[in-house]
């Protein structure tokens, strides 16, 4: 997160069509007067979500992820939205890949370890109109989902984040994420840990930068931004039921290898974002 503290381009959003539906087909506009949204929800049976979620090495949380995920699924059940779990096995040399497969996802390989080429990687297997990246190492609740649901039913969102918040509490850990929530709500900027998004939008603008190693999420944000406000739409950030992630890279990194981090990040950004050695904390496999 804190690699993208560059001054964030404040966007002022449009807002789109009155009510929307999209289908295998493609998106199908509506345009209904007030008094008819009752009848709303009928008109998004067949909806399809697909939840992608990037793993290198993720034996000791990923269980914990893909139960709170079906968990959370119901929301989208309720809508009667069919949903299906997709996992990138980002070339893990642990159990990753089986014991997602034991939690009833599909499981695709990505041998280069990069986030943003597992992410591409997962959402091109799926079969879905809207995705839904969720980090291995995070938790979204059933309410989270239902929020997101509730915007892709409006018609009017192209793609959203939401807050987050550590599972475990420290000073530096309430200060880091409070700081990012602020900027993420301000710059409509959405974390790598949860995404949604229309999938004809994410290959519209190509996906994730795979010459990025970190800040990823934030080039997608900014692109995601420039097309909803070509198509009247918007992005949302989600506040009301934060995301819980994990804290343990408090724990696995000292604080000098952090300022070392942030040095780089913030006196040669670009060098620092396209190179794994320099994002050390995302891909040395310390887990």
């Amino acid at each position: 997160m804190l690699a993208a503290l560059a001054p964030p381009g404040f966007d002022a959003f449009c807002q789109g069509a009155r009510g929307a539906r999209l289908s295998r087909n493609g998106p199908r506009i509506y345009h209904f007067q007030d008094g008819e949204r009752g009848v709303a929800g009928a008109r998004w049976a067949g909806v399809k979500i697909s939840v992608v979620i990037p793993a290198f090495n993720e034996e000791k949380l990923i269980g914990a992820t893909l139960r709170s995920i079906q968990a959370a699924g119901a929301a989208f059940e309720e809508m009667g939205w069919a949903r299906e779990m997709v996992v990138c096995d980002n070339n893990s040399t642990d159990a990753t890949a089986a014991l997602a497969r034991a939690a009833g996802a599909r499981v695709v390989f990505e041998p280069i370890n990069q986030i943003g080429r597992a992410r591409n990687t997962g959402a091109a297997a799926t079969s879905g109109e809207w995705l839904v990246f969720v980090d291995a190492d995070s938790r979204p609740s059933r309410e989270l989902f239902a929020d997101a649901a509730a915007e892709i039913q409006s018609g009017r969102c192209l793609a959203g984040g939401c807050t987050v918040r550590m599972d475990a509490r420290s000073l530096a850990g309430d200060l880091g994420t409070g700081l990012w929530n602020q900027i993420s709500r301000i710059a409509r900027w959405t974390a790598g840990s949860f995404i949604f998004c229309e999938k004809a939008a994410f290959e519209k603008i190509g996906g994730f930068n795979e010459e990025l190693f970190a800040s990823e999420e934030i080039d997608l944000s900014r692109r995601l931004k420039k097309l909803a406000r070509q198509e009247g739409k918007k992005i949302v950030i989600l506040h009301r039921h934060p995301l819980e992630t994990s804290a343990r890279k408090l724990s696995l990194y000292t604080r000098l290898e952090y300022l070392r981090f942030l040095w780089k990040a913030i006196f040669n950004p670009r060098r620092t974002v396209t190179s794994r050695e320099a994002c050390k904390p995302w891909y040395d496999g310390r887990r």
